[in-house]
């Protein structure tokens, strides 16, 4: 099976590659957010927030439906010194742009240790977002 274009342009660091993998309409739904994000923009701001937080990142599964537009990329990554597992769920649109960004994390602790991470970052992402 041919490893998925989001998942190449993440383990290489390419933002670009996965800014332009984002639907204008995508909706990211956070593991530590109450609300879904709407928007290329904030989205493609929080997955270099990320980046930026997540050490010893990488995919060790990746699940995709027989049409390929559902996808599941299960990773390992540590925040600080607690290691997290957790995936990434994303549908593709007619146009093969990702509309739709879910990701869930476990254990607790590590997803609370993510939270307060992204909350020092989130000044830094609404401005990347606003184009600052």
């Amino acid at each position: 099976m041919a490893t998925s274009a989001f998942r190449k342009a993440v383990e290489s660091g390419d933002h670009a590659a996965i800014e332009e993998l984002l639907a204008e309409n995508v909706v990211f739904t956070s593991p530590v957010a109450f609300k879904p994000y709407q928007g290329k923009a904030i989205t493609a701001a929080i997955v270099r927030g990320v980046s930026r937080v997540f050490t010893d990142f990488r995919y060790v599964r990746e699940i995709v439906d027989a049409e390929g537009r559902d996808q599941a990329l299960v990773f390992t990554a540590k925040v600080g010194e607690l290691e997290v597992n957790g995936c990434d769920f994303l549908h593709f649109d007619e146009d093969g742009r990702i509309d739709d960004f879910t990701v869930m994390v476990r254990p607790l602790s590590g997803a609370q240790a993510l939270s307060e991470a992204m909350g020092a970052q989130f000044d830094r992402i609404r401005a990347e977002a606003a184009g600052g």
